[in-house]
């Protein structure tokens, strides 16, 4: 039976490429240019010793309607730099004080915050865009994007376990660009009926895959599990299903909110394009259940062109109705065994990452005895029951690999 023939996938169209994935194919702006209001910076190279001084809140109130959000036409590397800027102004402003968050944000930060962020077609919340991929830049332009090279260009309070912790994810994101890439080619080898291609496209993504893990095992050497729950955790967290805000937050000033408290999850690593592409690519499946309802709503806190990625790959079905790269292999299974267990590998490699992640998630959290309303140990960053979902991801990526 002839195989269907499929557009390729373009990485550049969707904002990705095989040397930086996810991350913006330029460094991100270290500050804003002059055409934008000055205190934008200022705001920004203060506010880790806001921070510490718990005096945040009083800047960003001194401020009032300093700022007309009439932006007109900016670049989106500006506008990336600015929703850093006010996503981590923002998230400070409400956690300043973990044990007595905020639950309004002023329309000085409020009105050009949501203004920015639907420019760029995110919630106005600290999401992980904001947080890693639009966060770093090279102390040696000349040299590759990893760590030992990358510095962030935003903290929330600074030092070495906050930078660190934020950094293995950049450095991830850019290795995993080659899995992208192999992804993208795989897709077009596989209905042109190119096993040998598709195998070695696999490889690709396999190595990109071993190389993630291995940046992800370096978590533990600058970043201390206590530390991390303590100084770094507490600033990340959102305010839909979190006990400390059950009522949200007011957005004081922007129209489209009519008044209304809003809801938005905090940063979590679920808000990675990557995990979510490799699972499309692979048709590793989810459960109609809690966590795919999860799963489906990150996607709003992803920049739109990784989504449409990610929708574009999942769409790419064979005639049986599977994913268009596991049907292939699947069907050539006993004419190509190598292949067959190239793709398995892949499988295998994507579980022992989350696996990895999992064991993370138990030492830097769970086995964290320090709790208050603010910093709770059964729920994530993003608002839920972490453990739980992260231990359902591993076991169904393990399932699929014994079907």
């Amino acid at each position: 039976m002839a195989l269907q023939k499929i557009a390729p996938l373009d990485l550049s169209s969707f904002d990705i490429s095989a040397a930086r994935g996810f991350l913006p194919r330029r460094d991100p702006l270290a500050t804003l240019p002059h055409r934008w209001p000055a205190f934008l910076n200022d705001l920004a190279q203060a506010l880790p010793k806001l921070l510490a001084a718990r005096q945040l809140r009083a800047y960003v109130d001194a401020l009032g309607e300093s700022w007309s959000t009439g932006l007109g036409k900016r670049e989106r590397d500006e506008l990336r730099c600015a929703g850093r800027i006010l996503s981590f102004a923002g998230h400070g402003y409400v956690w300043e004080d973990p044990h007595q968050p905020a639950d309004r944000i002023p329309a000085s930060l409020a009105v050009p915050w949501h203004h920015v962020m639907k420019k760029l077609g995110r919630p106005p919340v600290l999401s992980y865009a904001s947080y890693a991929l639009d966060n770093w830049r090279r102390l040696d332009p000349t040299s590759p994007i990893e760590l030992g090279n990358i510095t962030l260009l935003q903290n929330f309070l600074g030092g070495l376990d906050e930078e660190w912790f934020v950094l293995v994810h950049v450095d991830i994101e850019a290795k995993a660009g080659k899995a992208l890439a192999g992804i993208a080619q795989a897709l077009r080898a596989a209905p042109d009926d190119n096993p040998d291609e598709v195998m070695l496209c696999l490889h690709t993504v396999a190595s990109a895959e071993e190389q993630m893990r291995h940046t992800l095992l370096r978590m533990p050497e600058r970043c201390d599990p206590y530390i991390y729950y303590t100084r770094v955790r507490p600033y990340i967290h959102g305010w839909k299903d979190n006990p400390a805000l059950p009522r949200g937050v007011l957005y004081e000033g922007v129209e489209d909110f009519r008044g209304a408290p809003q809801h938005f999850r905090g940063e979590t690593g679920a808000q990675s394009s990557i995990i979510p592409a490799l699972d499309a690519a692979f048709g590793v499946p989810h459960a109609q259940d809690p966590l795919r309802q999860y799963l489906a709503e990150m996607r709003e806190y992803v920049p739109p062109k990784h989504r449409a990625f990610i929708e574009a790959v999942e769409h790419l079905k064979d005639a049986s109705g599977r994913a268009l790269l596991h049907g292939y292999v699947r069907d050539r299974r006993e004419r190509h065994p190598k292949l067959w267990e190239a793709f398995r590998d892949c499988v295998r490699l994507l579980a022992r990452f989350r696996e990895t992640h999992l064991d993370y998630a138990d030492r830097y959290i769970h086995q964290q005895h320090q709790r208050s309303a603010s910093n709770p140990t059964g729920v994530g960053t993003g608002g839920t029951p972490f453990m739980a979902y992260l231990k359902k991801h591993l076991e169904e990526t393990e399932r699929f690999l014994h079907e």
